[in-house]
């Protein structure tokens, strides 16, 4: 994968990139023993980007940003910039393509997140696809600023990952890479929330159709209308003003 093109979009900043280039993108980072940050962007994330500086600081840390929603897409599109729903990625739609890739590279991968009662299942239903690949779990339920945290620091620092997945929702998992980025080693760090959960079989699943049609959000909302009520209904409108800043820049000059 060369350079992808970054946009500038709804406020914050996005690669053009397709979940190949994303595994393209990891691979070559393992292989080179490099850390890296993949994050992504979605409404809710934009939200966040918009409120908390430390979440602007931890996307200016990252190497590169995924487009993890449809309406960002859709946006894109209308603001006249060349992406279409082949350019989302999202841990679900990628998922088997990473423990594939994983096994057969025999990458050393690492959990951070999740219940501990969750874990073994989690690790059980990837083991049962990938039955080579390495994987450790910790729990995402710890203080982040007291013993635990060096506790773990330690044992990443023991167990020398390859991948690093974070799994801790927003934006604590990003705000816990950004506090400890310089003492990780050498790997790529994705954040990617609730994946474990889906794992574990504890979360509902949305079909992956849901998500090509664009409606993935309504499908979570009715199985979780009191969680997401606000994230998919109150939030977006905080973005307002950088849509209008989007419409303003596309109709200068160039």
């Amino acid at each position: 994968m060369d350079k992808p093109c970054r946009l500038h979009l709804l406020g914050a900043e996005v690669d053009v990139i397709t979940p190949a280039d994303v595994m393209d993108f990891v691979d070559r980072k393992v292989a080179a023993k490099e850390r890296a940050i993949v994050a992504n962007h979605n409404l809710h994330s934009l939200y966040l980007f918009q409120r908390r500086a430390d979440m602007r600081a931890f996307y200016a840390r990252a190497d590169l940003i995924e487009i993890d929603s449809t309406p960002m897409i859709a946006w894109a599109r209308l603001m006249g910039h060349r992406v279409s729903r082949a350019h989302r990625c999202t841990y679900l739609d990628f998922r088997e393509d990473f423990w594939a890739l994983a096994q057969a590279k025999g990458w050393r991968v690492y959990h951070v997140g999740g219940e501990t009662a969750h874990n073994a299942a989690s690790k059980a239903a990837i083991l049962s696809r990938y039955p080579q690949v390495h994987l450790d779990l910790h729990t995402g339920f710890f203080d982040i600023n007291g013993p635990a945290n060096a506790l773990l620091l330690a044992g990443l620092r023991e167990k020398k990952p390859d991948v690093l997945l974070v799994g801790m929702g927003m934006p604590r998992q990003e705000t816990w890479i950004l506090n400890n980025l310089d003492h990780l080693p050498p790997c790529v760090i994705l954040p990617v929330g609730a994946a474990f959960d889906y794992e574990a079989g504890v979360m509902y699943t949305p079909p992956r159709w849901t998500g090509q049609l664009g409606i993935e959000w309504l499908v979570r909302f009715f199985h979780e209308p009191r969680r997401l009520f606000e994230r998919y209904f109150i939030e977006p409108w905080w973005l307002i003003p950088q849509a209008l800043r989007d419409l303003m820049r596309r109709q200068k000059p160039a």
